[in-house]
């Protein structure tokens, strides 16, 4: 019984995870933006997702190792969660030494004077945010085909 449940929970929050990156991408192209509003707009979500986002990320690699290690005797449902997993560290790891660091200088920026250089760091942190998109994208496929393919219950 503990294990649908789990299996349930690690697609939901990998769906919320994946699914707001997807979101940022699909609907906050930042490329056609004024400076003013591409700062005003990047500090908002800075403001409700910089913790949130990277919380949610690591509550769900730990759900996807631990429904790996409980799924231990089906290999192939083993390896494709553990594959999920690192392609979610990876997108945790981008966030932290690519988009992390651009968010805290946008944080100092004045909305309207942002910096001289703010469009190369709003280019570095779209190509960024786009790879990590990829890879929580990735890692949703992965969680969901282990839970919904037949023969991948494990046990």
């Amino acid at each position: 019984m503990m294990l649908p449940a789990l299996r349930t929970a690690n697609i939901f929050l990998v769906a919320l995870l994946a699914g707001g990156m997807f979101v940022i991408w699909a609907g906050y192209d930042p490329m056609h933006l004024s400076p003013a509003t591409y700062v005003e707009q990047q500090k908002n979500a800075i403001r409700g997702l910089n913790v949130l986002m990277p919380a949610l990320g690591a509550i769900t690699i730990a759900l996807t190792l631990l429904s790996a290690a409980l799924q231990r005797d089906n290999r192939r449902v083993l390896v494709l969660l553990v594959v999920a997993a690192a392609f979610l560290v990876a997108a945790g790891l981008i966030t932290r030494f690519g988009n992390q660091p651009i968010n805290a200088i946008v944080m100092e920026w004045d909305v309207a004077r942002p910096a001289a250089n703010w469009t190369e760091l709003r280019d570095q942190w779209w190509g960024y945010h786009k790879l990590r998109t990829i890879c929580g994208l990735i890692a949703l496929v992965l969680i969901a085909w282990t839970g919904v393919r037949p023969g991948g219950t494990g046990r």
